[in-house]
């Protein structure tokens, strides 16, 4: 069997969304712009009395899972809820939704968002909720390797999805169980403890991608990788993990932030630290190992790619600018998905928590 390895690292920025809230975006910034299917990763930490009030979405799906804390959520079509830790919450926007996301806890919601590329035939379906509770979450544990199997399959524990209409050059593919996906996909949390490693395997084909968030986690790298390059009083200073710069040029940059290529000895392992995404090319499987003191976590995300046009504004995500165009019109007339949206508020911003 085939081992995949890291072709990318690239550091989860810092930047402002929503009112007063700060979040780490890795998949969605200048430098990993998409990743099909997935088009945007957030890790967010955010305190009362800052969060996401009433905002729109149409065709995608987001994914949000609750790390630390709670965070209540409402919709314009009277949908409402509180996500707590360990939960996850699958909702389809589909042809369109408004909603509003809050921290509820005293502690500030620590989690994750995804957002999930729909096709083209299900960018207008009819929005949907999933909410997982951890306690239904499997959780096996064996040799210092813990994992919440959220969707897919890990250490002898299923989370299948439904897909209905996902098909394979082999047929309908098969999956089956209580977590319905327009995407065939993998969402597994890992933690290892000291000197534990795992091999999981992932299906050929897929795109695959680790996310850590705490501690550091070594995975095999391929010889040639590109990494992040920042400025430093007016230069861009070139980082390489392997210590081994290709191009060590004196260049100039104006606030930027390039990728640059760099080349280590083939089959290392890079360590890759917390807050990145690191990309892996194909195969069939990926071998994660913890050779730090401290306990590492981490996400492993894979899923089929869709391979058609992405358009993004916003909130809005389709296959051209003239559905873009649809999609504004829409919101702003309230039509095709978003009659509710005319007059509509939530209790958090009714009541003016925000």
């Amino acid at each position: 069997m085939s081992g995949r390895k890291i072709t990318q690292i690239v550091l989860a920025i810092e930047q402002s969304e929503g009112v007063g809230a700060q979040v780490r975006r890795s998949i969605g910034q200048r430098e990993l712009k998409n990743l099909d299917p997935f088009l945007l990763l957030d890790e967010f930490k955010v305190s009362k009395p800052a969060g996401f009030p009433d905002h729109p979405h149409r065709g995608f799906e987001t994914v949000t899972y609750m790390l630390n804390g709670s965070f209540e959520h409402e919709d314009f079509c009277g949908h409402k809820g509180t996500i707590n830790p360990g939960d996850l919450q699958w909702m389809t926007a589909g042809r369109g939704i408004v909603h509003c996301e809050m921290p509820s806890s005293d502690e500030p919601g620590h989690g994750l968002q995804l957002w999930v590329n729909l096709k083209s035939l299900n960018k207008m379906v009819a929005p949907r909720y999933q909410e997982l509770q951890s306690k239904t979450i499997p959780k096996p544990s064996t040799d210092g390797v813990t994992v919440a199997v959220i969707s897919g399959e890990a250490l002898g524990s299923k989370m299948r999805q439904e897909c209905k209409e996902t098909k394979t050059a082999a047929g309908p593919a098969p999956f089956i169980s209580q977590v319905y996906t327009h995407t065939p996909m993998m969402y597994l949390d890992f933690t290892l403890k000291n000197g534990a490693s795992h091999i999981q395997p992932v299906p050929k084909g897929w795109t695959a991608f680790i996310y850590t968030l705490a501690g550091y986690v070594h995975v095999d790298s391929i010889g040639c990788t590109r990494f992040l390059a920042r400025p430093l009083n007016g230069t861009v200073q070139q980082r390489c993990e392997s210590g081994i710069i290709q191009h060590a040029a004196h260049l100039t940059c104006l606030n930027c932030v390039l990728l640059i290529s760099c080349r280590g000895p083939d089959k290392e392992k890079k360590r890759i630290e917390p807050h990145h995404v690191a990309i892996l090319d194909d195969g069939e499987n990926v071998q994660v190992e913890n050779k730090d003191h401290e306990v590492s976590r981490f996400v492993l995300i894979a899923g089929e790619p869709i391979n058609e046009p992405v358009v993004k504004h916003g909130p809005f995500v389709m296959n051209s600018q003239e559905e873009i165009a649809e999609a504004l019109e829409d919101y702003r007339t309230g039509k095709n998905g978003f009659e509710k949206a005319k007059g509509w508020k939530s209790k958090a911003v009714s009541s003016k928590k925000i």
